[in-house]
Parts: C-alpha cells; sequence; structure tokens
C-alpha cells in the first residue's frame, strides 16, 4: 500500500506513543513498524485498517491520493484527504500535502442549517477565510458572521458556529498547532 511512511511517524508522535507503543498495538515488531515509518516497508491493505485504528485516525487521513511523484509537497484540486463528518453538515479536507507540518489546512463546507453548538476550546490559533456563503462563529460568545472574503482569528477563547443560510459556507482554515491530525476522528 502506497502510505508515506512519515506521515505515520508524524501521526504517531502527536499521539503521544512511543514505537513500542505503536507497536504492540498493531500486533506488530518495533522492527517492521520503523521500517514502515522509514518507507523500508510498505503496508499491506490489512494492515493500513489496523494502524488507522491504532492511531485514532479515519483510513482517509493515512492514505493520500494524488500523484505519487507530488505526495509531500502538492495536493491538486480535488485530492484533500477527506477527515469524516464530526459534525453533522460539516465536510472537511486536509488540504496540507502531508501530516509532518506544524500547521495544517482545511477546506470545510458547512451545509445549510449545520451547527456546533458545544463550544470548542482548543490550545490553537486557528484563522480561518471565508470562501462563499456566510457563516455565524461565536468567538468567546461575540457574533460575528463572516461572508466571502473576510477573515476571523480565533485565538485563547472558545468559539462556535452555525450556518442558518440557505446556501452552503465554504472556509479555509489554517491551524497551529496541527490539531486535526490530533484528534481527527
Amino acid at each position: 500500500m502506497d502510505i508515506d511512511g512519515a506521515d505515520i511517524r508524524a501521526l504517531r508522535k502527536v499521539r503521544g506513543l512511543t514505537l513500542a507503543e505503536a507497536a504492540t498495538r498493531l500486533g506488530k515488531s518495533i522492527g517492521w513498524l520503523s521500517q514502515v515509518e522509514t518507507g523500508k516497508s510498505r503496508l499491506a491493505p490489512a494492515d493500513l485498517l489496523d494502524m488507522a485504528e491504532a492511531l485514532d485516525a479515519p483510513v482517509s487521513l493515512l492514505a493520500p491520493s494524488g500523484v505519487a511523484a507530488e505526495r509531500g509537497t502538492v495536493t491538486r484540486a480535488g485530492h484533500g484527504r477527506p477527515l469524516g463528518e464530526r459534525v453533522p453538515g460539516l465536510d472537511e479536507r486536509l488540504l496540507s500535502p502531508d501530516l509532518t507540518d506544524g500547521f495544517e489546512l482545511i477546506h470545510s463546507v458547512f451545509a445549510p442549517g449545520s451547527r456546533r453548538d458545544d463550544p470548542v476550546d482548543r490550545p490553537t490559533t486557528e484563522v480561518v477565510h471565508m470562501l462563499s456563503g456566510s457563516l455565524r462563529i461565536w468567538l468567546a460568545e461575540v457574533e460575528h458572521t463572516l461572508r466571502p472574503g473576510d477573515t476571523a482569528r480565533l485565538r485563547d477563547a472558545p468559539f462556535r458556529w452555525a450556518n442558518p443560510f440557505p446556501e452552503p459556507a465554504v472556509a479555509l482554515w489554517f491551524i497551529t498547532p496541527a490539531i486535526y491530525t490530533q484528534d481527527a476522528r
């Protein structure tokens, strides 16, 4: 299976797992996992499912698409890694070329009527830039409506969001440190 071992290593480290702990979860040897992370061994399809489970991540986060020669440097249109629908009505894709940086670029589509009422409070600095549609966002309980071309910074305060509008809201999120690989479930 054509998986970037550096991505596996980065995700394992973000999860706070040693090689030994991750190998134990997989039922494999430390040497095998080390060879996968360094690109000396490849994953079998069954190993990919086990790896995703061991790292508590969707398979799509570990299985990049696109041209193999560009992996880690270029993410082509339509080839962002799906992060899954963790909140109903929110579709997110990782646009960062791999998982090894200290930041992430996420493409988010908020369906009409979707919302997140429980405040998100995480140790990040995030910048959201609206591409189309409108999105209501509460920063420390102060309501803002973002429209195409608007940008907001989220830092040091909980936030929540809603799309009460009839069209999808599409945004780019720049997040540091990389948090979606931390809780990409």
